[in-house]
């Protein structure tokens, strides 16, 4: 089983992949949050362990990112803060579990093992798929019956968060922080310029649009009757 850890203490952070791996796991390290999220979104994992204060972007805004974008990977937070209303905050962001430092190894183990038996080893997909609409979160590429779509970047991250929320409204705000890892609405026209371009891409040339606009709430990929 695959688990990501998120830590910028080179020493805790050996200390833990060293104990997760002789307890027989593979074991993904990133030293910024940055890096944690791109792993986390790109990489399918069956638990993450996420320090909550490190460089760029802390544990908690990489995990209120990542359920916006509906990835459910288990994670465990570690902390320095410890008391009642640190664990909550980190709780109500969307963690599974939170521990304070410092602890001990077997107390962090256990704590993996049982998000691993909650989550029921759950991993997440490599390819998203809404009709014929396909995204191959490992090979960064989009497919529409078959033709691929000739996607930037940033235009793969829109989609990417659009198909994991399938059916379902994605706000201006999910975008913001899931996309451009804004924590604020910029006032500008940003987001409707990407769109638009991104409904040329994906829905140009054929018979069922997929890319529909929820007037007042946001956008949705879906395939209507």
């Amino acid at each position: 089983m695959n688990v990501l850890v998120v830590e910028d203490d080179r020493k805790t952070a050996s200390f833990i992949v060293k104990g997760l791996q002789e307890s027989g796991y593979t074991v993904d390290h990133a030293l910024d949050g940055a890096d944690g999220l791109h792993l986390a979104r790109t990489k399918p994992y069956d638990a993450m362990v996420i320090d909550r204060m490190i460089p760029g972007l802390d544990g908690l805004a990489i995990i209120r990112q990542l359920r916006a974008a509906g990835v459910d990977t288990p994670a465990l937070v570690l902390s320095s803060l410890g008391q009642t209303e640190h664990r909550v905050e980190g709780l109500r962001a969307g963690s599974d579990d939170y521990l304070a430092k410092p602890f001990v190894f077997a107390e962090l183990l256990a704590r993996v093992e049982a998000l691993l038996r909650r989550g029921g080893r759950r991993r997440q997909p490599t390819k998203l798929t809404v009709g014929d609409l396909c995204v191959d979160l490992l090979a960064r590429r989009a497919t529409r019956a078959g033709t691929p779509l000739d996607l930037l970047p940033r235009e793969f991250q829109i989609l990417e968060c659009l198909a994991r929320n399938a059916g379902r409204v994605v706000t201006r705000t999910m975008l913001l922080e899931t996309v451009w890892n804004y924590h604020f609405d910029p006032s500008t026209n940003v987001i409707d310029v990407q769109m638009s371009r991104l409904r040329t891409k994906i829905d140009k040339g054929f018979a069922t649009p997929l890319l529909h606009t929820v007037r007042g709430a946001g956008y949705m990929l879906k395939v209507e009757p």
